[in-house]
């Protein structure tokens, strides 16, 4: 079993970083392969990574939550016509032979830890790089038409990076990424200076390159490139970025505790108020989840909190705590008045269940209200998928009731309209996580028309109230129109 690399090529590796560096740069300078590249803004739940497989490795992960700096969520991609090879086989050859489609110029695949042979679950690299960018990595998941590697501790990146070919009325391969800097250094380099940017740019389109070579086949169109930029302190819901009085805000809420205890069973008999919805989203086959299905997608929403109408709620929250644990400040807004409150992730759970003799795949977490709310209780958001059927939906099971408030103005105001803003924020939150979830699945996670519809499927405009009958026929038109350009 190989394991580790030795102090000779260790050596030979930092001989090489002067020479490495101006070929690279050389190879950059005279480069004719046309390029597309597109830069936007990203948000925390589209852009997220996918969860770390449950059986992977856990130890020594350089996780996206570790890292400094920024996060990128990258992708780059080339349309393949006449190839003369399938999306099993490019696959097979990158896993047998990895340097067979790396640019070995510029990118050398060195196995340091598993068996002989071809790429398997568990197997660790290092990618020697020109200039001190070379980075441990590990093998997370595989199959036929993908490949998936994260970073382990002292790359210059914190995140993964995935590899996946798929077959249409062309062939695409796709080389998509999700990180941070690996340090404060490295962030140094890659979003100020932006050197180990462009090294990396330069590499991946060169692997691009030479997939198309070992098709057969020929690229149609430019290779596209296109990177979402997540900040520091990711927002969801249409929240600004960097106040600092939300800043402080939120760090003092990290020091309040909950402001009830859990009851047993919570019901009306024991004062409280106590709410199941649910909402049908878009069915999969039978069967378990599905990678990039229905399931997956209202599971993404869920994490970014991106089913919360910006209208009513919106939220702020350190995107690189753990969800479990994780303290946010949520600001509750009617016609013109903001009323700031904290809660704290209570659990995050995913288990298989059986519900009336049926098999049931469940995801979801919860959060419980801090002192100083205007409520008391928690909220638990699901996504559920019969695997008998298919079908898939969105569940909501909250219980609440009023909390001691001084303010006699809030407690009359909350007395007044509480329980009707309420209940339009979870139905509003139902319609969306519809109609979200149709075009997460249609467009694919990340695509600009996720966050163009979420800013637009919106119940109020300004801070006039004109929900209902509005948001209502926003949402029905938004996922009927996805339905629809599914069939077609």
């Amino acid at each position: 079993m190989v394991r580790g690399i030795s102090p000779s090529r260790r050596i030979a590796t930092a001989a090489g970083w002067p020479g490495g560096i101006a070929l690279t740069a050389w190879d950059y300078l005279w480069r004719t392969t046309p390029v597309h590249r597109r830069e936007t803004t990203g948000s925390a739940g589209a852009d997220a990574p996918p969860e770390i497989p449950a059986t992977a490795e856990q130890h020594d992960l350089q996780t996206h939550r570790s890292g400094v700096g920024p996060a990128f969520h990258r992708r780059y991609r080339v349309r393949i016509r006449h190839a003369c090879v399938s999306p099993e086989e490019l696959i097979a050859r990158l896993q047998a032979e990895p340097n067979s489609l790396s640019p070995t110029r510029f990118a050398r695949f060195l196995k340091t830890h598993g068996e002989p042979g071809a790429m398997a679950v568990g197997d660790e690299y290092l990618i020697r790089m020109p200039g001190p960018w070379d980075g441990p990595v590990r093998v997370i998941a595989a199959d036929a038409t993908s490949l998936r590697l994260a970073t382990l501790d002292g790359h210059l990146e914190a995140g993964q990076i995935a590899f996946r070919a798929r077959q249409g009325d062309l062939l695409e391969f796709e080389i998509e990424s999700w990180a941070r800097s690996g340090d404060r250094i490295s962030n140094v380099f890659y979003t100020r200076l932006r050197v180990a940017k462009e090294v990396q740019l330069h590499m991946w389109i060169s692997f691009l390159e030479r997939v198309i070579s070992a098709s057969g086949g020929r690229r149609t169109g430019a290779i596209e490139v296109e990177t979402r930029v997540v900040g520091e302190r990711p927002a969801v819901a249409g929240s600004r970025l960097g106040s600092p009085s939300v800043e402080h805000e939120l760090a003092a809420l990290r020091a309040v505790d909950f402001n009830f205890e859990r009851p047993a069973r919570p019901s009306a008999a024991g004062g409280w108020r106590v709410d199941d919805l649910r909402q049908a989203l878009p069915a999969e086959a039978p069967g378990p989840p599905e990678a990039h299905g229905s399931f997956a997608a209202a599971r993404r929403l869920l994490r970014g909190y991106e089913f919360a109408d910006p209208s009513i709620v919106r939220a702020w929250f350190d995107e690189s705590e753990p969800l479990e644990g994780r303290t946010m400040l949520l600001e509750i807004r009617f016609r013109g008045l903001r009323f700031r409150v904290g809660v704290r992730v209570r659990e995050v759970y995913e288990r298989t269940a059986e519900e009336g003799g049926r098999p049931v795949e469940v995801w979801g977490w919860s959060y419980g209200t801090l002192e100083g709310h205007f409520e008391m209780g928690q909220m638990d958001w699901q996504v559920w998928k019969w695997l008998d059927t298919g079908e898939v939906e969105f569940r909501i099971h909250a219980y609440s009731r009023r909390a001691p408030v001084a303010n006699p103005i809030v407690r009359l105001g909350f007395r007044a309209v509480g329980r009707r803003e309420q209940l339009a924020f979870l139905h509003c939150t139902l319609r969306r996580m519809a109609a979200l979830t149709a075009l997460r699945v249609e467009e694919g996670a990340g695509q600009d028309a996720i966050r163009e519809a979420s800013a637009a499927l919106v119940a109020r405009r300004g801070d006039t109230s004109e929900a209902g009958e509005h948001v209502a026929e926003q949402l029905a038109d938004a996922g009927a129109s996805a339905r629809e350009r599914r069939r077609a």
